[in-house]
Formats: structure tokens, C-alpha cells, sequence
């Protein structure tokens, strides 16, 4: 009886692979699931990178005594804009590359999950 449920596991489990092989509908549909994931991943984080350093330049607009500030002898906009915005853009493709593996790995153990 153990070995008859261990079988049907690695029965799902190969189906599985061979469904995303073959391109059926199934494959289909959890490779779109996928590729929908790593879209919706991507579309969050611009919006953070387009606030984040698009925001700035609005702000120096509407709060113009931000934008004469100093710092070690350099205007604010300069310093953000030029130095800050750099680590910022890091981090934020440093987040996207860690969310993406994570999607994938969830892919992964989602097709290699056996059949409960």
C-alpha cells in the first residue's frame, strides 16, 4: 500500500514535467502563472523606482528651499540625484533578483510537489 502512494507521487510529479514539456494546457497555464508573477514583480518595483527618484525632482518643484539646501558643500538635488540614487537602484535590482529566484523556486516546488 506505501509503495502504491509513493509510485502515484512520482506519477504526479512526472506528469507534471511532462505537461510543461509538451506544452499542453496545463504546462500552459502554469507557465503563464509564472511569467504573470515575475510581470506583476516588475511592474511593483518600478513603481518604486519611479516614485523614489521621480518624486525627487517634484519635490524640489514644490518645495523649492529643499532644493538650496547644502550638504559638505553640494546642493541636496545634486547629492540625491547623482550619489544617492545609485545605492538606491542597487538595492531595488538587489530586491527584484531575490523576489524573481523566490518565484521561481515556488514554480519549481510547485511542479515537483507530489500529489497529496
Amino acid at each position: 500500500m506505501v509503495l502504491a502512494e509513493v509510485s502515484r507521487r512520482e506519477d504526479r510529479a512526472e506528469r507534471t514535467r511532462a505537461e510543461l514539456a509538451e506544452q499542453t494546457r496545463v504546462g500552459d497555464a502554469l507557465v503563464r502563472g509564472l511569467v504573470r508573477a515575475q510581470f506583476a514583480l516588475a511592474l511593483r518595483l518600478s513603481l518604486v523606482v519611479a516614485i523614489g527618484l521621480g518624486g525627487l525632482p517634484w519635490l524640489f518643484a514644490v518645495a523649492p528651499a529643499v532644493g538650496r539646501v547644502t550638504v559638505f558643500g553640494v546642493h541636496l538635488p545634486w547629492l540625491l540625484l547623482g550619489v544617492v540614487s545609485f545605492p538606491f537602484l542597487i538595492a531595488v535590482g538587489w530586491a527584484y533578483v531575490r523576489l524573481a529566484e523566490r518565484n521561481e523556486q515556488d514554480f519549481t516546488d510547485l511542479v515537483q510537489r507530489p500529489e497529496r
